[in-house]
C-alpha cells in the first residue's frame, strides 16, 4: 500500500514515522510547501518527495493523509474525493462550518472513505471508560467532566488560523462526551475568558472557556479548557453514574496536587503535551485507517461523526457571543446544499 501524506509539520512528522514502520505500508510519498522540511523528513524515513500536492494526486498513491495546515484541508479532502482516494484528515475538516459542509458534501457526492483525526477514540483510558458507560458498569450516568488544559500557549501566529478554543481544543472533548456516552448533545452554555496573555485578544481568541452540555437523556456535562496550564499536559474526564465513578486519564503523570495530608504525591514527570500524551493513540488510529483502506475494519471516525462535534463547539462559541442557552438544532447540518 502506498500512502501520500501532505504537510510535513509536527503532526505530519509523527505520522510519517509511524507510517514508514507499518508493515502494511509499501511506500510513502510526502510533499509540504517547505519542499527543504519535506526532503529532510523524506529522508529520514526512506520516502519519496513529490514536489507539490499536485503530483501526490497524479503518482498513484493508495491513500492520502493530510496534516498540513488546517486553511488547506477542505480543498485536499475535496481534490482527494474528486481523484477517487480514501483520506485520513486531521480534525478539522475546516476552521468553519460553511467550508466543512462543502467539503463533507463533496465527499459523500463522491462515496470515497474519509477517517477524520480524533485520536482520543483510541486512548485506552477513553475505550475502558466507554466500554464501562456501555455495559451499565457505573449505572444511570447522570454527571460527566471533561478536562483539557495546555501547559502553555501555542505560537501567536497559530492563533488566527486555529479556528478558536472551542473548534480547535475542546472539540475533542465534545467528540469523547458524546462517543463515551452514546448520547447527543441537545443544549449548551458556554463562556469564555481572554484575561490571560495579550496574544489571545489580539487574535480575537480565548485562553480559558467553558462549556455546559445537556445531553438527550438529561445527563449534564461539563467540559473545560485552557491554554494557561503551568503544571502540564492534563487532559482527563470523569463519569459518575448512580452506581459507581470512573476517572480518564488520572495517573502518576497527571500535573495535578492534591491539597490533602494523606493525599497521592504530585507527578515528578506532567505530560508535557499531546504528542507525548497520546502517542499510543495516534499510532493505532493511523494503524485503523490503514486496515480500514484495506477493506478489514469499519470507519472509526467518519465525516458525520467529526461534523456533529464541531456543530457543538459551534454551538458553543454562538453561546459565547450571545450569552444564552444555544439548541443544537439551531447549528446546520449536512442537509443537501440548495
Amino acid at each position: 500500500m502506498r500512502i501520500g501524506l501532505i504537510g510535513t509539520g509536527r503532526i505530519g512528522t509523527f505520522h510519517a514515522k509511524a507510517l514508514s514502520r507499518h508493515a502494511r505500508v509499501g511506500g510513502l510519498v510526502l510533499t509540504d510547501v517547505d519542499a527543504e522540511r519535506a526532503g529532510r523528513l523524506a529522508r529520514a524515513v526512506g520516502a519519496t518527495v513529490a514536489p507539490s500536492v499536485d503530483e501526490i494526486f497524479t503518482w498513484g498513491v493508495d491513500a492520502v493523509v493530510i496534516t498540513s495546515a488546517t486553511s488547506a484541508h477542505a480543498d485536499l479532502l475535496t481534490r482527494a474525493a474528486r481523484a477517487g482516494l480514501p483520506a485520513f484528515c486531521e480534525k478539522p475538516i475546516a476552521a468553519d462550518l460553511p467550508s466543512t459542509l462543502r467539503a463533507l458534501r463533496a465527499v459523500t457526492a463522491a462515496g470515497t472513505p474519509l477517517q477524520l483525526g480524533f485520536m482520543r477514540r483510541f486512548d485506552a483510558g477513553y475505550t475502558t471508560a466507554r466500554e464501562a458507560v456501555r455495559a451499565g458498569r457505573l449505572g444511570r450516568l447522570h454527571t460527566v467532566r471533561a478536562v483539557t488544559s495546555d501547559p502553555a500557549p501555542p505560537p501567536a501566529a497559530y492563533l488566527p488560523l486555529s479556528g478558536g478554543l472551542f473548534r480547535d481544543c475542546l472539540v475533542h472533548d465534545f467528540d469523547m462526551v458524546r462517543w463515551v456516552t452514546g448520547r447527543e448533545v441537545v443544549e449548551v452554555y458556554a463562556a469564555a475568558s481572554d484575561a490571560g496573555p495579550a496574544l489571545f485578544r489580539e487574535a480575537g481568541d480565548v485562553d480559558t472557556a467553558a462549556a455546559l452540555l445537556t445531553l438527550d437523556d438529561g445527563t449534564l456535562a461539563t467540559a473545560t479548557a485552557t491554554r494557561c496550564n503551568g503544571a502540564g499536559y492534563d487532559v482527563r474526564m470523569e463519569l459518575a453514574g448512580e452506581l459507581d465513578q470512573l476517572a480518564v486519564g488520572l495517573d502518576d503523570r497527571t500535573p495535578i496536587t492534591s491539597a490533602e495530608p494523606l493525599g497521592p504525591p504530585a507527578a515528578t514527570r506532567p505530560w508535557t503535551g499531546f504528542l507525548e500524551r497520546f502517542a499510543p493513540a495516534y499510532e493505532a488510529e493511523l494503524d485503523a485507517f490503514v486496515r480500514f483502506v484495506l477493506g478489514e475494519r469499519d470507519n472509526p471516525c467518519d465525516g458525520r461523526q467529526a461534523l456533529e462535534a464541531l456543530r457543538v463547539a459551534e454551538a458553543c462559541e454562538l453561546s459565547r457571543r450571545e450569552r444564552r442557552a444555544v439548541r443544537l438544532a439551531e447549528v446546520p447540518d449536512l442537509e443537501p446544499a440548495a
